[in-house]
């Protein structure tokens, strides 16, 4: 029985299927996710620890070196890195792409508890621990500004305002901050007023603990009614702070004022952000896995609106950073490139066929296999990314082959004189076979990607099932579809019934079949210069396949530039403030620069930054992004002290350790020799 003769009898049935199909591809479109990249989680565990006052060898030494020693006792660990600094530890742990990341995380709280003992006693708190993707960019990012609020009030509306509402939004994953400066209260105590009086810091600390906490009253009971008993115990500014009483000498109390002073700052005197060379607060905005980027975006800058309003009139909230632009361009690149390789195919079927419904079938066939394929896409959780969509391209060439095989085959028979209809049945009962193994050994092809391993075969695997979903789609389009629509629209034609075109095309094909025999012939009467040739081409390829740069993934402008500062590891946080911000001078004053913003500390270290160059639009600027780089650098070189590592921001990369904000940094071109240099110069001159 031939697979093909049910549709072929039921042409509207094959007609309704063929809507069907078409409806669900394009729902199935509408809701996949756009990205830039396939997702990809890397099961990534960080763990923090704090001692406040330690150093960055005390850290090392005594904190991150024995939860270390428990850590890699766990399995599976592909890489461990940590950053000791003042007062804190951070040890990113990736494991194996194939590892559990939930049943990794319970080692990993096992092997945390198993270095307790080996922990110093004065840590506050235990290590903690949080699962963190690298894979999960920043996809927005905002800067609060005022001329008047201190950063402090600016801070609380972030958080209370902004941050608490943004996060609520579909899509949003991560919101996390740099330069947040929370309120607080900073005392000073004079330490020779305090030895005088016979008073120690312990004193003042257990004081400030019980002076602020909001602890239980008690009730009253009476023959008719109960009253709980409350009252305001909290300290909130810095003159009830300084009012505090924290002893009594000879009869008269000793308040914080008479030693010291109390005054309204930030918890964390050591992190600052800059916009533009203004104080700020920066908000970044990350991704949640299996969301569209675009629409997400598009939810947050709706919300937007009605978040500035409830802002006091002086608070300035601006996009530093935003992500759509390039994704948007990326993902409308690839379907330009899909639309015309689709048009170009159709295009050469119709120059070699030169008959109209002959094109329009194959015509019809492509993107109904492609669409199809969509519905398949959001069965399986992928997303429209630039390695599906490129599948997609690559597939046109491939789904064009079967429908083609199928139609010559028909059309064969219809010139030999039987009615479209058993023409459609045999021709395609005879070629079966051959689309079936078409369709298998092309999809044998991509076999080996699926079993690829590491980050590599994780991205590519996408591509693969893509491409194998489109060739299974246009091998079961051509034995359907296909068939039906020639049956119903191909008739045969006598040789006097074509027109000019078609007998130009004829003229111009004669003739290159007759050079190609030609050229056939002088090779043939010539085959030890065919095969030195050959040879000569096989030996030109492999040293042009290893002299070739290789890399993960090729550097493509993304209007993005990712810049890592560092500094001697003894730099001061005012100092480093000055540096990093005369690097910003200089990129500002790039007219290729539309904004920059940068960060320093408390992360990984107080002596390391981060700078976000973002470009203008590629059509309003002269330079691609290296351009601007490598002219960037020499500037940047004559700001003693520090040194600024910079790259072109990538979708995604592997290598390095993740930062505050879950990225993962390959730092690039650097000179450590003139660092250290500096470094020495810095120390001398302090």
């Amino acid at each position: 029985m031939s697979l093909s003769k049910p549709f072929i009898n039921r042409p509207v049935a094959t007609s309704l299927l063929m809507l069907g199909l078409v409806l669900v591809g394009a729902v199935a479109f509408e809701l996949l996710p756009v990205a830039p990249l396939p997702q990809v989680d890397f099961p990534t565990i960080q763990i923090d620890a704090d001692l406040p006052g330690a150093s960055a060898e005390t850290m090392a030494s005594s904190v991150a070196t024995p939860l270390e020693r428990a850590l890699s006792d766990i399995s599976g660990i592909a890489s461990m890195t940590s950053a000791s600094s003042l007062g804190t530890t951070n040890i990113a742990v990736q494991f194996d792409l194939s590892r559990n990341i939930d049943a990794a995380a319970q080692d990993v709280q096992t092997a945390i508890n198993a270095a307790g003992g080996k922990l110093p006693k004065s840590l506050p708190s235990p290590p903690t621990y949080h699962k963190v993707n690298p894979a999960d960019f920043t996809i927005l990012s905002l800067a609060l500004t005022s001329d008047t609020l201190p950063l402090p009030e600016i801070d609380r509306y972030a958080d209370d305002f902004i941050a608490t509402q943004i996060s609520q939004v579909a899509g949003v994953g991560l919101v996390d901050f740099h330069g947040e400066q929370k309120p607080a209260i900073r005392v000073r105590i004079n330490p020779d007023k305090i030895a005088q009086l016979g008073l120690s810091l312990e004193d003042f600390r257990t004081v400030l603990g019980a002076s602020t906490v909001n602890g239980p009253k008690g009730n009253l009971d009476g023959p008719h009614r109960a009253v709980v008993l409350d009252a305001t115990d909290q300290v909130f500014d810095a003159d009830a702070y300084a009012k505090l009483v924290v002893a009594y000498k000879n009869g008269a109390p000793i308040r914080i004022a008479d030693v010291g002073t109390a005054v309204d700052a930030a918890e964390d005197a050591k992190e600052a952000a800059w916009v533009q060379d203004k104080r700020t607060i920066i908000i970044d905005i990350h991704k949640q896995p299996g969301f569209n980027v675009v629409e997400t975006i598009r939810r947050i800058k709706e919300r937007l609106p009605a978040l500035i309003a409830s802002l006091p009139p002086s608070v300035k909230v601006t996009i530093a950073g935003d992500r759509t632009q390039t994704i948007e361009a990326s993902v409308h690149d690839v379907q330009v490139t899909l639309a015309i390789t689709v048009c170009l195919v159709v295009l050469v079927i119709f120059l070699f066929l030169r008959n109209f419904w002959a094109t329009v079938i194959p015509g019809v066939a492509i993107p109904l296999s492609l669409i199809a394929t969509f519905g398949i896409m959001y069965l399986l959780g992928y997303s429209l990314d630039n390695l599906s969509l490129m599948g997609l391209t690559i597939a046109v060439g491939f789904v064009v082959d079967d429908a083609i095989v199928v139609i010559e085959n028909i059309h064969r028979h219809i010139e030999r004189g039987l009615q479209p209809r058993d023409a459609a049945i045999e021709g395609a009962q005879e070629v079966t076979f051959t689309v079936v193994s078409m369709t298998t050994s092309l999809i044998a092809v991509f076999i080996p990607v699926l079993f690829m391993t590491g980050i590599v075969g994780r991205l590519f695997r996408e591509f693969a099932m893509t491409v194998g979903a489109a060739i299974v789609m246009s091998g079961l389009i051509s034995l359907t579809v296909t068939p039906t629509m020639c049956a119903r629209l191909i008739r045969h034609h006598r040789p006097d019934e074509h027109g000019r075109v078609y007998r130009v095309c004829e003229r111009v094909f004669d003739a290159m079949l007759r050079f190609y025999d030609r050229g056939l012939r002088g090779v043939l009467r010539h085959p030890a210069m065919t095969l030195a040739a050959t040879a000569a081409t096989l030996a030109a390829t492999i040293y042009g396949y290893t002299i070739m740069p290789k890399g993960f993934f090729p550097e493509e402008d993304t209007g993005l530039i990712l810049g890592v500062a560092e500094a001697a590891p003894d730099t001061s946080f005012a100092a480093m403030a000055d540096r990093i911000q005369g690097l910003g001078h200089i990129v500002m004053a790039d007219p290729n620069v539309d904004n920059v913003y940068y960060w320093i500390g408390p992360n990984p270290t107080v002596s390391q930054g981060r700078m976000m160059i973002n470009l203008k639009p590629r059509s309003e600027r002269a330079a691609s992004a290296g351009q601007v780089i490598a002219r960037l650098k020499p500037k940047l070189s004559q700001v003693q002290g520090i040194a600024l590592f910079m790259q072109v921001r990538q979708d995604i990369q592997v290598g390095g350790r993740p930062s505050k904000t879950q990225y993962q940094y390959t730092l690039q071109d650097g000179n450590s020799d003139e660092l250290a240099r500096w470094g020495r110069q810095s120390s001398k001159r302090n």
